[in-house]
């Protein structure tokens, strides 16, 4: 079971990762963050992708979706944006936001290992 810190540290241990946050998407506001760099705000960036969370969670129940979110993924030119909501009862309302390098990660090994840490997270 890991906690937020050790949770945060474990993402920046996955390959190619740039930056790494948990966010609240009700509030937009960051419960903690590692890595990041000039180029990439975490703060910002939490804070932004925090409307993306909610514009598919709206589309959802417009289109009558009964189903959960488990990623949302944002390719870029030269990065990866993977967006994971927690899925425990206690990290209801989270998300981890995650930024790779494309050059430097593998897409499908990050996401599996995103995965592993949100569910030992333990808030």
């Amino acid at each position: 079971m890991a906690q937020l810190d050790v949770a945060l540290k474990e993402a920046m241990e996955i390959p190619g990762a740039i930056g790494v946050a948990i966010v609240d998407y009700d509030s937009g506001m960051m419960l903690g963050s590692a890595g990041g760099s000039a180029e990439l705000d975490l703060e910002v960036a939490g804070a932004g992708n925090t409307e993306v969370v909610r514009a598919k969670m709206a589309t959802m129940r417009s289109l009558g979706l009964n189903d959960q979110i488990e990623d949302i993924l944002i390719t870029l030119g030269t990065q990866y944006h993977l967006i994971r909501l927690v899925t425990s009862p206690k990290g209801t309302g989270l998300f981890f936001y995650l930024a790779l390098s494309k050059s430097q990660s593998n897409l499908a090994m990050a996401r599996r290992q995103l995965q592993a840490i949100e569910a030992e997270l333990v808030l």
